[in-house]
């Protein structure tokens, strides 16, 4: 039986967050996802890095501080893969909120998390400007103002590669199918068909919107009746504008929703905000969060879009923690960690709520909370840490794609981008020595190599063709039917002889 110092169940942002804190800190532990890293909400975000500009209506100042706050450390850890992007702010004629407050909250939003590296807000002429083009002609007036994008699967990625490389068990496809509770964690875990033991001196359930199932079926304790899902969709379309800013509007109904530049060639659409009942496993898009996010481009965009045109879409849960709001959009996107350590059972932490930017605070927390139970005394170390592939400056994209090029000159400059974005320094492990394209192996389907596939099986724990084209990539976009046919059967022949100990 392996035995760990803690068990985190759920490969999430939160959970390989958590785990790779812990890593740091010297502790054994256990990363169980029972699907692929970032299969559910971590992966089907708006894909921002932000403080949340709309929560400042709502006065959770506290909470849009410390966005602000880790905005500003995530861009060190990852510039790479955590890069700036504006925002324009329409002004809607004849709502609720006049243009001095538009203009009074992006003022307190530049100075409220201690802005260094990002430009601050301008008014634009939006009837002159550029920026104003794909917009609906009613708009005269509004802003520019900056946050960040990231990929959100990968940051999730990003996080597990270094829990391993510090020590930590990264486990995918595997289930922990019972807990018994005594001193220590006693879990039953089945991969593939096969069932075997662990032990963990702490239990993290980290699930996120199956934190209540799991606890019910699992941990066989109650549901807390302050969980709730928000189900929030997203779609994407073919590009609405040239330019690389991204658009804020408020919908008709008084929702918030984004317009942003997405893999080049399209435009990602979202979000929807409503109340959800059922398996997380079984959420999806509805027709009418379709239809409503189409009719929202087309009140605030010259270019109208139908269902027709939308080439993907995807939906999500928010695991939030209820404070009594009656709306989804009303509820805070704070988090609640709910540790149980009582008496001398094993202790169980319960992480409900948070948002992708706050992650690593959030696992700070937990391990601070956690620390003096496992008998840890390494302090806290990664606010000034570096994830797999940000070893570079902030600003410094594009010196290394510059490098990149240099060194493998065959690549075309959005192959080479592509690269940079997603591995940072780490490139050249799947560029190698390579001299020309043959050398990276077959051309599976846009630009993605034998090489590369090969490394996302053995260094990002990639088995399937949609862990390659929509968590480790967003190659899905381009790929035929004929293609991912192809990359299925590449995948299938490389399992055998890729050296990774799943």
């Amino acid at each position: 039986m392996a035995e760990y110092d803690l068990a985190v169940i759920g490969g999430g942002i939160n959970g390989t967050g958590i785990a790779r804190d812990a890593a740091g800190r010297g502790l054994r532990v256990l990363l169980l996802e029972q699907s692929d890293l970032a299969a559910g909400t971590s992966s089907a975000s708006t894909k921002l890095i932000h403080g949340g500009l709309r929560y400042l209506e709502h006065g959770w100042f506290s909470l849009v501080r410390q966005a602000l706050a880790e905005r500003e450390v995530l861009m060190a850890m990852a510039p790479h893969l955590i890069r700036p992007l504006r925002f324009v702010l329409p002004h809607e004629p004849g709502t609720r909120r006049p243009f001095w407050v538009l203009r009074s909250g992006l003022f307190i939003y530049d100075h409220l998390g201690g802005r260094k590296f990002l430009p601050a807000t301008r008014t634009i002429n939006l009837a002159r400007d550029p920026l104003g083009a794909p917009l609906a002609g009613r708009y005269r007036r509004g802003f520019e103002y900056s946050d960040c994008r990231t990929d959100d699967a990968r940051l999730v990625v990003l996080n597990a590669i270094d829990a391993a490389e510090r020590g930590a068990a990264i486990r995918t496809r595997t289930r922990c199918i019972g807990a018994e509770r005594s001193e220590i964690w006693r879990l039953v875990l089945e991969s593939r068909g096969r069932r075997d033991i662990a032990s963990a001196r702490v239990l993290v359930n980290a699930t996120g919107p199956w934190a209540g199932i799991f606890g019910e079926t699992v941990l066989h304790r109650p549901a807390p009746p302050e969980l709730r899902l928000d189900q929030g969709t997203h779609i994407v379309v073919r590009r609405l504008f040239e330019h690389d800013c991204g658009y804020v509007f408020q919908a008709f109904d008084g929702r918030v929703v984004f317009a942003l530049p997405f893999e080049v060639d399209f435009t990602l659409v979202g979000t929807t905000d409503h109340s959800f009942s059922g398996d997380p496993g079984l959420v999806s898009p509805t027709a009418e969060e379709t239809s409503y996010l189409c009719a929202v481009i087309n009140d605030h965009f010259r270019t109208r879009i139908s269902t027709a045109d939308v080439v993907w879409s995807f939906s999500g849960l928010r695991a939030l923690h209820q404070e009594g709001s009656s709306k989804p959009q009303d509820t805070p996107r704070d988090y609640v960690l709910a540790l149980d350590a009582g008496g001398a059972e094993a202790p169980l932490l319960t992480v409900y709520g948070g948002k992708l930017t706050t992650y690593r605070r959030l696992a700070e927390d937990a391990l601070n909370r956690l620390a003096p139970l496992l008998g840890t005394t390494r302090p806290a170390w990664t606010r000034r840490s570096r994830l797999p592939g940000g070893n570079i400056p902030i600003n410094g994209v594009e010196r290394l794609l510059e490098q990149t090029r240099a060194s493998w000159p065959f690549l075309t400059e959005s192959h080479a981008r592509r690269l940079v974005v997603s591995y940072g320094t780490r490139v050249e492990r799947i560029l190698g020595s390579a001299k020309d394209l043959n050398d990276l192996g077959p051309v599976l389907g846009a630009d993605l190599t034998g090489a590369e596939v090969r490394y996302l099986m053995a260094h990002e724990w990639a088995q399937t063709e949609d862990d390659v084209l929509w968590r480790r990539s967003k190659l899905g976009l381009k790929f035929s039917r004929a293609e991912r046919h192809r990359l299925g059967r590449f995948i299938a022949d490389a399992i055998g002889i890729v050296s990774r100990d799943w």
